[in-house]
């Protein structure tokens, strides 16, 4: 069986799978070489980190991280083994991670779900119904995590009511930034065509305060939004890692984009509220270790309807390659 970078076709499913992932605002972070038929290597994209908000380029490697378990996934469906190295070389930190393709038995039953899941995935921030996720189901979003070393943390009513009290006080405090409001009007304004959070995919405003979806500050902007009730119990998770270092980012990111991708396999939607990690980073705070780790991620669950995609970039765009192979695959990254 031929390696997946042994032809365009190959490398095309990965820059497809790549281009699928969930990120920041969605900035979209990353970019993909390859080495040979043997190595694929995945490496941030600096000019697109958020600079006020992300400082220290957290988010960007969780992004990256998410970018990265879906490649490992499509080479999977290959029928390969991905053997990945995380931040091969001290000396560029650009590159995050070196995958190497190895030989194996055909991708089982979980991974062709999985993979088939990433198209599906969407961020959903419309209001999600009442009904709780049954345990069992939360029990197998705990064990996808953990296989990526990470922890998630299910919150009770009381504890996702304080937290929603942060997010809302995070938001306030950063409201008054106005580097950081300029950022976002960046990434959140207009109708852009390849990455950013377009009007299409904001859903509604919250009848009520703490609200459990991200304003971007759009009620200032647009007042005319449409405002409804969101779910009385909002279901919240923490992911959390043991360091806090970029090697824990990229493991909390596939961490992550295990979660997500299982549970869109139950028919689970999830959106983030990570506004007082945000305020963390950009305080350049640091975050002492808690009992169950360093949180990096704050998820809320449920079960929403159909929403539209965000934009991804073309996924040529992503492609750091020879100009030969890269005008080869233009016409199939165009289907």
């Amino acid at each position: 069986m031929l390696s997946p970078l042994a032809s365009d076709l190959g490398v095309q499913y990965l820059l497809v799978a790549a281009e699928q992932a969930p990120s920041v605002l969605n900035t979209q972070p990353w970019r993909l070489r390859t080495v040979g038929d043997d190595v694929a290597e995945l490496l941030c994209d600096p000019s697109r980190r958020l600079r006020v908000s992300d400082p220290r380029g957290r988010s960007m490697h969780v992004s990256c991280g998410a970018a990265l378990f879906n490649l490992r996934l499509a080479v999977r469906i290959g029928g390969y083994r991905p053997a990945v190295s995380l931040l091969p070389d001290p000396d560029a930190p650009e590159l995050l991670a070196s995958i190497r393709m190895t030989e194996s038995t055909p991708a089982n039953a979980t991974e062709r779900s999985l993979y088939s899941a990433i198209r599906v995935r969407r961020t959903n921030r419309e209001p999600f119904d009442d009904r709780l996720i049954p345990p069992s189901v939360l029990a197998g979003l705990r064990i996808a995590a953990s296989r990526e070393g990470a922890n998630l943390v299910p919150l009770d009513d009381e504890a996702a009511g304080e937290l929603l009290e942060q997010v809302a006080m995070a938001s306030d405090e950063m409201s008054g930034d106005r580097g950081y409001l300029a950022e976002l009007a960046a990434w959140t304004a207009g109708r852009a065509l390849f990455d950013g959070v377009p009007r299409h995919v904001h859903g509604p405003r919250a009848d009520r305060d703490p609200a459990p979806v991200r304003d971007f500050g759009l009620g200032h902007r647009n007042p005319n939004r449409r405002v409804v009730r969101f779910e009385s119990r909002p279901q919240l998770a923490v992911l959390t890692t043991r360091g806090d270092r970029p090697v824990d980012w990229l493991h909390a990111g596939q961490a992550l984009q295990r979660v997500l991708l299982m549970a869109t396999c139950h028919g689970i939607s999830a959106s983030f509220l990570n506004q007082p990690l945000d305020l963390r980073d950009m305080r350049r705070r640091t975050d002492p270790r808690h009992a169950r780790g360093h949180a990096q991620m704050i998820i809320r669950m449920g079960y929403g309807p159909v929403v539209p995609r965000a934009p991804r970039r073309p996924a040529g765009e992503l492609l750091l390659e020879d100009s030969a192979r890269k005008e080869r695959l233009m016409p199939l990254l165009r289907l």
